[in-house]
C-alpha cells in the first residue's frame, strides 16, 4: 500500500540566514575583488611611467636614458651584494641622487629634469657612467618663458655666495689644523680637530655635494669603493675618520690629509666660480635634509667610525637657517602665512639636536636608540617639507 504524501517541512529559519548571508559574503567578495583590481590597475598605471634602472655589480641596465622634460620618476634596483648610489649629473653638478640603495631593495628619485643631456652614476665611483637624454615638451618651453624676474634673487645669491666664502675659509684653516696634529703625529689632537673640520665641511655640504667629483673626493664612504676600506682611492674625510677612531693609527696618513686640504682648498674655488640657480638654493637645503632623514639619521652610516652624526646634523641645520635668514624679506612679502611653519620646523629640529647636548659637543651616536634616531628623522623630514613651499611660494616650481 503505498504512503500518502505529506508535505515537505520549509528549511529551518537559521538555514534561511545562513544561505542569505552567504550570498551577501559572495556579492562583497566579489565587491572587494573589483575594488582590488582596480586599485592594482591603478597603482600599475601609476607605476607605468617610472624608469626603472638595475643597478648589477658593474653596470646599469639600461645605461642609456631618455626621458622627456618635466617630472620624471626612477626606481632604481640594487641587484648588486653592497649598498649603492644613483646620481643624475649636469656637466660636474649633480642634478638629483639617492644614496645608500640596501642590497636586494629599490628606491625611487624624483627629479623635475630640463631639456638637456646629463651622465648617470651605476653604483661603485668606479664603474662605467651612463647617459641620460632629456627630450623638450611644450611645458617646458612654456615653463622656461614664464621664469620670473631675477632681480629680486640678486641679494640673497650675493649674500648666501659671502656664506660660501666665509665658511669654506673655515673649512680651510680647520683642515690645516688637522693636518698638522696628523703630520705631528699627534693622534688624541687630531681625533679632537678631527670634529670642528668636519662640521665646517657639512655647513657648506648642501652646496658642496652639487660638485661630483669634488664631493665623492673629500666625502665618499668606504661602501662605494671596490676595495672599501683599504681601496687606495678612498680618501678624504671618512679615509681620516677610519684612521684616527677605528684604526687609531697615523701611519702614512699625512698624504691623506694634505691631499684633503688640497681638495677644500680647491672646493672653494669652485663653489665661488659656480653661478647657483635661484631655483636651487632652496633645492640644495631640501636635498640634504631628505638624504638626513631618508639614510644618515636611520643607519648612523654617515659617522660609522667617530659616531659624531649629531655634529653634522647641528651642521646641516645652521645652512638651513641661513637660507631662510637670507629669503625671510621676500617670504615676508610673497608668502607670509608659510613663514611661521617654516621657523617651527627649524625650532623642532634644533630642539631634537639640542637634546642630545654633552659639554661643547654632542652625545655619541651610537649612544642613541632607534626610536629616537627616528624622532631625528621625522624632524629633518618636516623641515624638509616645510622647506619645500618656499619655491612655488615665489614662483620658481616651474623651473
Amino acid at each position: 500500500m503505498s504512503k500518502p504524501n505529506t508535505p515537505q517541512a520549509s528549511p529551518p529559519r537559521a538555514l534561511r540566514w545562513a544561505v542569505a548571508g552567504s550570498v551577501v559574503v559572495m556579492i562583497a567578495a566579489g565587491g572587494l575583488f573589483y575594488y582590488a583590481s582596480k586599485m592594482a590597475a591603478a597603482k600599475r598605471q601609476h607605476n607605468h611611467d617610472e624608469v626603472v634602472v638595475n643597478i648589477h655589480p658593474g653596470s646599469c641596465e639600461p645605461n642609456a636614458l631618455t626621458v622627456p622634460a618635466g617630472r620624471a620618476s626612477f626606481r632604481i634596483v640594487n641587484r648588486s651584494d653592497r649598498a649603492v648610489e644613483w646620481e643624475i649629473l649636469d656637466g660636474v653638478l649633480v642634478v638629483e641622487e639617492r644614496e645608500n640603495i640596501a642590497p636586494g631593495l629599490s628606491q625611487v628619485i624624483n627629479a623635475n629634469l630640463q631639456p638637456g643631456n646629463y651622465a648617470i652614476t651605476c653604483g661603485l665611483l668606479s664603474n662605467p657612467r651612463g647617459t641620460l637624454h632629456v627630450t623638450p615638451t611644450a611645458a617646458s618651453d612654456a615653463a622656461a618663458k614664464a621664469k620670473p624676474s631675477m632681480v629680486a634673487f640678486v641679494g640673497p645669491l650675493s649674500e648666501f655666495r659671502v656664506y660660501l666664502a666665509s665658511q669654506s675659509s673655515a673649512l680651510i684653516k680647520a683642515v690645516t689644523a688637522l693636518d698638522q696634529a696628523i703630520e705631528s703625529g699627534d693622534l688624541s689632537q687630531a681625533q679632537a680637530l678631527y670634529l670642528p673640520a668636519r662640521a665646517a665641511y657639512q655647513r657648506l655640504a648642501p652646496a658642496a655635494q652639487r660638485l661630483a667629483e669634488l664631493d665623492n673626493s673629500i666625502n665618499a664612504r668606504a661602501d662605494y669603493f671596490e676595495k672599501r676600506e683599504q681601496d687606495p682611492a678612498f680618501v678624504g674625510f671618512h679615509r681620516l675618520e677610519y684612521a684616527l677612531f677605528q684604526q687609531r693609527n697615523l701611519d702614512q696618513l699625512t698624504p691623506v690629509a694634505q691631499r684633503l686640504l688640497s681638495d677644500v682648498t680647491t672646493l672653494k674655488q669652485q663653489l665661488l666660480a659656480q653661478s647657483l640657480p635661484p631655483e636651487q638654493l632652496v633645492n640644495i637645503i631640501v636635498r640634504n635634509l631628505n638624504t638626513l632623514a631618508d639614510v644618515r639619521a636611520a643607519s648612523g652610516e654617515e659617522e660609522r667610525y667617530s659616531h659624531s652624526d649629531l655634529n653634522g646634523f647641528a651642521a646641516n641645520a645652521q645652512s638651513a637657517h641661513k637660507v631662510v635668514d637670507l629669503l625671510r624679506p621676500m617670504l615676508s612679502k610673497s608668502a607670509a602665512e608659510l613663514l611661521p611653519k617654516i621657523d617651527q620646523a627649524l625650532a623642532d629640529f634644533d630642539s631634537e639636536l639640542d637634546a642630545y647636548k654633552i659639554k661643547d659637543g654632542y652625545a655619541s651616536y651610537d649612544t642613541l636608540s632607534g626610536e629616537q634616531r627616528k624622532q631625528i628623522a621625522d624632524k629633518a623630514q618636516a623641515l624638509a617639507n616645510a622647506l619645500d613651499g618656499i619655491d612655488p611660494a615665489l614662483g620658481l616650481s616651474g623651473l
